[in-house]
């Protein structure tokens, strides 16, 4: 480990602000993103996310945009938010807790989690800028998952 944290867990930072990235560009739902990426190319991202870390985000954006086929959706939460909107950095890391905690506490491998977190319904509140759900505590997130209620 060199740094602050794990080198996979910020491969999956970088995953997971790419997918933000992405989803933010085509306008559609973060499930919507890493399912037409599906499984190959999320796991390629996440394995080789020290390399694409250096290329200019655009460029790795528009490559897997082009090759999953990602069209032009209506989801944008950005244009609907009313307050600050947090970047993909930001949301990277709010989604790369919920992985690792979703993984540790299911015995998931980190890509199978990465699946279930943006498939479940708390990717929706996250993705919801007018709500405060996406800055609140990791362990509540993770816990609104486990649970399947935000308490």
């Amino acid at each position: 480990m060199t740094g602050r944290e794990d080198q996979k867990a910020n491969d999956l930072f970088f995953t997971c602000s790419l997918i933000d990235y992405i989803a933010r560009k085509t306008k559609n739902k973060r499930s919507a993103v890493v399912n037409a990426l599906g499984r190959t190319s999320v796991s390629k991202i996440y394995d080789l996310a020290d390399v694409y870390h250096s290329d200019n985000m655009d460029t790795v954006s528009e490559d897997f945009i082009a090759s999953a086929h990602i069209s032009e959706g209506t989801f944008d939460n950005v244009a609907a938010a009313r307050y600050a909107v947090p970047s993909h950095w930001d949301i990277g890391k709010v989604y790369k807790r919920l992985i690792l905690g979703i993984a540790r506490e299911r015995d998931l491998p980190v890509v199978d989690a990465l699946f279930e977190a943006y498939n479940s319904f708390v990717s929706d509140k996250i993705d919801d800028y007018n709500s405060s759900f996406y800055y609140d505590a990791p362990q509540n997130i993770l816990n609104a998952f486990l649970t399947g209620a935000i308490e």
